[in-house]
């Protein structure tokens, strides 16, 4: 497909003080604020710099921590009309992609990754994390929209029942959606396909844009650690949320990192209960010999 972005690693800092400096800022800084949030990758940004004039427009434009249109509505796999904010989890995070069904190469490579992560993330689908994909393609039905549902639950080995979304929809509403999420494609009329970026978007049970997954290969622990990052703390066991401390997302590499600082609090915090359970331990030994004597 002629919208697959090629990704060009930035260049690397020149100096210690530099590189200490970045670091603290990175710590100090919400995702957004940092170098990259709420703009469009600078990877793809250069990609399109010798873009062929089908590509021209299309990107990404991050809009992090702004809210979904819950209002736009859409035909699902039964052929009945729903609002977004009516299939999203009001308690779980969302995977949110958008494809089109007769896509010949980049929307297969896309929801093949996503798939793929899905089945080794160590999360439940509908128990920790929903999903939706939206088709961009208005002329897509919903007999289509259920076919590829039952092919990638099958192949997750999850039941029909499972919490899914494939939803069709108008132009008009396909365009407020995207261009709400950033998400710009186009249709060439020459190739009659749709040049589009490969993303998957992850949203928080609040329905806000949390984390851009980009390409056509999600590593599990990125996907998993940006499904923890939207939910807050509400989805996972107790070593998931320790875990979180210990990786932040870098918004240069588009992937998420060993945390210095959060290794070294949680060390702090493993001493601490250490120092404290030998002080218990003396303390009642000393209550011990008094009651004794």
């Amino acid at each position: 497909m002629m919208s697959l972005f090629s990704h060009i690693s930035p260049r690397a800092p020149r100096t210690g003080m530099f590189l200490a400096a970045a670091l603290v800022l990175a710590t100090a800084l919400p995702a957004s604020a940092m170098p990259g949030g709420g703009k469009t990758p600078r990877s793809i940004v250069e990609a399109q710099q010798d873009a062929p004039p089908q590509l021209e427009g299309v990107d990404v434009e991050e809009h992090l921590g702004d809210p979904v249109p819950s209002q736009t509505r859409f035909t699902d796999v039964t052929g009945q009309e729903v609002t977004l904010g009516a299939v999203l989890s009001k308690t779980r995070p969302t995977l949110l992609t958008l494809v089109y069904y007769n896509c010949p190469l980049l929307c297969n490579l896309v929801l093949n990754a996503q798939v793929k992560s899905m089945r080794e993330l160590g999360l439940e689908l509908g128990k920790d994390y929903e999903a939706v994909t939206v088709s961009v393609d208005p002329e897509d039905t919903p007999t289509m929209s259920a076919e590829r549902r039952r092919k990638h639950l099958q192949s997750m080995g999850k039941p029909e029942s499972a919490p899914w979304h494939f939803m069709t929809g108008t132009e008009t509403e396909i365009r407020r959606l995207a261009d709400a999420v950033g998400f710009k494609y186009k249709y060439d009329e020459s190739t009659k396909q749709y040049a589009h970026p490969a993303v998957v978007m992850v949203l928080t049970p609040e329905g806000s844009i949390s984390r851009y997954l980009y390409g056509t290969d999600f590593p599990p622990k990125d996907m998993k650690l940006a499904l923890l990052e939207a939910a807050g703390g509400r989805v996972g066991t107790s070593f998931d949320r320790v875990v979180m401390s210990c990786f932040k997302y870098d918004t240069a590499t588009r992937r998420y990192g060993f945390y210095i600082f959060g290794f070294i609090r949680l060390g702090a915090m493993a001493v601490f209960i250490a120092l404290a359970s030998v002080l218990i331990y003396f303390w009642r030994r000393e209550l011990k010999k008094g009651a004794a004597a």
